[in-house]
């Protein structure tokens, strides 16, 4: 199909025509790469360039492209061919990819898909979410700068995130000449550094996207290079297509199919291996075993499914089995467990708090999670395993991760769909991390809950209560510590079990190690929760009075006990007001700059958006804001 001439037209094509056009492309193999590196190494100018040699630009395209290249004033050549890719209006400004463009084009011999993604720093995550679907990376240099700090975090992303055929692009070759000495220094450089991390192998080819050499077709500034062009090489590189088919069958639940009460089936696609029906199972990470009785699709049932297809199990056996199990084949299933090792890409802008919950989105479950601190982060200029705290923007971590219940998986390296996974943020839903996990942990393995006959529900019956927490939150000098204490009295006197967690108390014991930093307040907050919840389970109703400044935390604790269970009570009380208190001299030590991390002064208090209760110690006393919240406690 000749789409530069403008005498054609889609809407002209007769019927076969069409057809044979859909037939040419249906059956031809499908290549996911990307093109990365730093910032202006020319990325988005190389992919218009293929699209362009590749005949992938209508005339109307071609006509709205030369004119957006006059009126950003491009210079030297009559068409901007980054303008194909670059969509965002900051990116065309600023003249840099920001966003991850996804663009289609194919020639005679393979379909091919392409992620341009970011090159600044800055936006390194958008780099990882366009190389964790990709089949290969091309990795642009300027000929001009040579293998930059970028280049090496990118070529370290991609192969650490499984990609296993790289393509090195120096580009810009018509800036310097041409020179072969240029070329051969570059190529050294970024061998010795490859092999440092792991790539035992890659394409180098120089290339000029303005120019067009090597790309299509061979340049003659370059005699003596006698590799491929770029495009003979995407065309023909074999692919690990790895018989996904040949490994045991794994398949993620995405969702239970229950149209009416005679059928209920299990929808996902499969990762790996094949099935057919009367294969035996196992639901991970229940282990509940059963047999296949039906393969079920839109085209009616199969008698065999594989790796790649979107089926409906229909099992033998009642089992319970939800979204997020993983249906394996029984004679080998994948591991579960609740802690793991773990290589992390940090995402945000704001640094990891560890022990913070997150929520850890792995196959098609959702679950929440905790990141301990590092135990290294990885330098990407020299391989180095630096000590860390934390993890700041495009840091590279090993971590622990520890989640609240068993999850199945499979190492990174042997399954991606059960290896990989992303972090977001519990109260902004923002995804800001990225990881693959290298093993569980052995104490994962051989820890294990212990059924109990006597149940929480049991316990709280024989008191006559039903269990809660009650957490107050507020600034320091609100009065929650007072309030508290009243409450927990009048509860008391009303026959009432009951226990008082007071802050200031249990640092003297259980958090006596622990700081003021956000990161020992999480902590702080953690162990209190583990605490209350265990309190709780004995049947108490357990009151806690913490500032608790984070709302992320008190999610978290949230998140620990039965639906119901946590009162979230927000002792509302202006800073003015409760510095105008300041009972224990705090806020005046904070503004002389003697305490440090002092909420509300040099450290954010973020107040509940929707507490199950709120009291205003500025319009009522503590005894008012006692007996309010005791009528809403044993009215609940």
């Amino acid at each position: 199909m000749t789409v530069h001439d403008s005498s054609y037209r889609v809407d002209s094509m007769i019927a076969e025509d069409i057809d044979a056009y859909l037939d040419l492309h249906r059956n031809k193999s499908l290549l996911r790469f990307i093109t990365c590196g730093s910032v202006d190494d020319g990325k988005s100018t190389l992919i218009g360039r293929l699209l362009y040699d590749s005949k992938m630009i209508f005339e109307d395209q071609l006509a709205s492209l030369e004119a957006d290249s006059k009126r950003v004033g491009t210079q030297g050549q009559n068409i901007d061919f980054a303008l194909l890719v670059d969509g965002l209006a900051a990116e065309r400004e600023q003249g840099i990819t920001i966003d991850v463009a996804y663009r289609f084009f194919a020639t005679e011999k393979r379909k091919f898909i392409v992620a341009d993604t970011p090159g600044h720093e800055q936006y390194t995550r958008n780099m990882v979410t366009g190389a964790s679907t990709a089949d290969l990376a091309v990795i642009l240099i300027d000929a001009r700068k040579g293998v930059l700090t970028q280049t090496r975090r990118h070529s370290y992303l991609a192969h650490m995130l499984g990609i296993r055929h790289i393509v090195l692009a120096v580009n810009k070759m018509d800036l310097i000449g041409y020179s072969r000495e240029r070329f051969d220094a570059i190529v050294a450089d970024y061998r010795a550094f490859a092999g440092s991390i792991g790539i035992e192998d890659f394409t180098a080819i120089p290339i000029s996207g303005l120019a067009g050499d090597n790309i299509a077709s061979k340049s003659s500034d370059t005699p003596w290079y006698s590799g491929p062009t770029l495009i003979e090489h995407l065309e023909n590189v074999e692919l690990d297509v790895t018989l996904d088919r040949d490994k045991p069958f794994r398949m993620s639940v995405q969702w239970v199919n229950r149209p009416h009460l005679d059928f209920r089936g299990f929808t996902g696609m499969i990762a790996s291996g094949t099935v057919r029906p009367g294969d035996a199972v196992r639901i991970v990470p229940s282990g509940r075993t059963s047999t296949v009785a039906r393969i079920v699709t839109f085209d009616g049932d199969l008698d065999v499914a594989v790796a790649g297809q979107s089926v409906t199990l229909v099992l033998a056996d009642e089992v319970d089995c939800s979204r997020g199990d993983v249906i394996a084949a029984a004679d080998a299933p994948p591991q579960s467990a609740d802690q793991f090792q773990a290589r992390i890409v940090w995402m945000d802008a704001d640094a990891l708090l560890p022990g913070r919950a997150h929520w850890m989105k792995i196959g098609t479950r959702t679950i929440s999670a905790t990141i301990q601190p590092p135990k290294y982060v990885v330098d990407v200029n020299t391989m180095a395993e630096l000590s860390a705290k934390t993890l700041s923007l495009n840091d590279i971590g090993i971590c622990e991760v520890y989640t609240d219940r068993p999850v199945a998986f499979e190492p990174y390296a042997d399954n991606h769909d059960l290896g990989g996974f992303i972090l977001i943020d519990k109260v902004t839903n923002a995804t800001v991390g990225a990881g693959m996990i290298d093993y569980a942990l052995r104490r994962s393995q051989n820890v294990h809950w212990q059924a109990i006959d006597v149940t929480r529900d049991a316990r709280a019956g024989q008191k006559n209560q039903r269990a809660r927490l009650l957490w107050f939150t507020g600034l320091s000098g609100s009065g929650k510590s007072t309030i508290a204490n009243l409450v927990e009295k009048k509860l008391h006197a009303l026959g009432k079990h009951t226990f008082l967690l007071d802050g200031d108390n249990v640092r003297h014991g259980l958090n006596r190690d622990l700081g003021f930093t956000d990161t020992d307040r999480v902590e702080n907050i953690r162990r209190v929760g583990e605490v209350a919840r265990l309190m709780s389970d004995a049947g108490l109703i357990v009151l806690t009075a913490f500032i608790s400044p984070f709302r992320a935390e008190r999610a978290m604790v949230r998140d620990m006990m039965p639906d119901g269970e946590f009162i979230e009570i927000f002792v509302n009380t202006p800073l003015e007001v409760a510095e105008a208190r300041d009972v224990k001299g705090l806020y005046r030590k904070a503004r002389e700059g003697t305490l440090k991390n002092f909420t509300g002064i040099d450290s954010p208090y973020e107040a509940p958006r929707d507490p199950e209760i709120t009291v205003d110690t500025v319009t009522m006393s503590a005894e008012e804001a006692a007996d309010l919240i005791v009528e809403r406690v044993i009215g609940i």
